[in-house]
């Protein structure tokens, strides 16, 4: 039998149930004296209020039972919530016939009524008050623990999705950095080809530095703008011992930018990018310019070339790994409060980023 999730009660259970009942108590109480007073009946006023507060005890001291019963039964055992409901209603009885027998809220007089005769009064006419009650305690069990339960559930599908994004950034970011060694290697070979020997060995000794930098910033998916434009220059020099004067970059960031939080290695990828579909594809080379600027709350990032056109597929046709996975992380990252556009312009190809400052 699998029982149905259980109620956690605060560090003091018994006060808070205390408190409950004896406020319930106190407006019953409260209720029957103004009522009678209000239609002109005359009684013992502060026995009849002692009377109605603590003629819930009884159910008040029940409480926990009923609570460790519904723990243990649910509803579809109700003989057994049955049968406890009336065991507790026989016990309810007896404590108000005996305090109706002794104290005399009513101030009858003459011959008083036996005790047996007003517990078993009692039990007439407040059984089904009782199981009311007992519904309704094991409801509000049964409510409470579901909501707790619901609020694990979501708290665990947070959790879940949380670990399934950081999940997909790191596959797109270990699936960009093979691609960007790969190519830095491949630049590599082509200096070695032409026999410039010096600018390789210096171009092997900056991949090891950039490499070194990655695996630094491997565990985090946000970098100050100013490690992530380090970086880039960083590689920026090994591109230029690749294609010297062909290549010009210029970087143009406000020093009051220089502490956005970016995404690691946005930059790269999309500056790469540019060098190998624009600069690259000019036997003359080119130049290619990076800025940054926020307005109302959004950090955009241009990176701008002017090379080639985009072919009329657009960047789809064309892009590589480098912008598909960039736009992957951004949608992982902010979802819809970031943009990836790549666009032709007067002057050449021009690629905006804007994520959230």
């Amino acid at each position: 039998m699998t029982p149905p999730p259980q109620l956690t009660w605060p560090k003091h259970p018994a006060v808070w149930i205390v408190l409950i009942w004896l406020c319930l108590g106190v407006v019953s109480g409260t209720q029957v004296v103004v009522g009678m007073r209000a239609v002109g009946m005359q009684h013992n006023w502060t026995a009849l209020f002692f009377v109605s507060t603590v003629s819930w005890f009884v159910w008040a001291c029940a409480t926990p039972l009923i609570l460790w019963l519904g723990q243990r039964f649910p509803w579809r055992f109700w003989p057994v919530h049955l049968g406890a409901c009336l065991l507790i209603a026989v016990a309810d009885a007896c404590w108000n016939g005996a305090l109706n027998y002794y104290l005399n809220p009513l101030a009858l007089t003459g011959q008083l009524p036996s005790w047996s005769y007003l517990a078993i009064s009692a039990l007439w006419g407040r059984f089904h008050v009782g199981l009311t009650v007992y519904a309704a305690i094991l409801t509000a069990d049964y409510a409470v623990a579901s909501v707790k339960r619901l609020g694990m559930r979501e708290a665990e599908a947070a959790r879940l999705t949380a670990e399934l994004s950081r999940a997909q950034l790191d596959a797109l970011r270990r699936q960009m950095e093979p691609h960007f060694l790969f190519n830095t290697l491949n630049g590599i070979a082509g200096l070695v080809r032409e026999h410039k020997n010096g600018p390789a060995v210096e171009m092997i000794a900056g991949l090891s530095d950039l490499l070194r930098r990655v695996l630094e910033g491997a565990h985090r998916q946000l970098v100050p703008l100013a490690e992530e434009l380090s970086f880039l220059e960083r590689y920026i020099e090994l591109q230029q011992m690749r294609f010297g004067d062909r290549l010009k970059v210029t970087v143009d960031v406000p020093l009051e930018l220089y502490g956005a939080l970016v995404p690691g290695l946005i930059l790269q990828p999309l500056v790469e990018n540019a060098i190998l579909h624009g600069v690259g594809q000019r036997v003359e080379g080119g130049s290619i310019r990076v800025g940054a600027a926020q307005s109302k709350g959004i950090l955009t990032l241009s990176i701008h070339n002017d090379g080639p056109a985009l072919p009329p597929g657009g960047i789809d046709s064309g892009s590589g790994v480098g912008i598909s996975n960039t736009r992957g992380r951004l949608a992982s990252l902010y979802g819809p409060a970031s943009a990836l556009e790549v666009r032709n312009v007067a002057s050449g190809v021009e690629t905006i980023v804007q994520v959230p400052l």
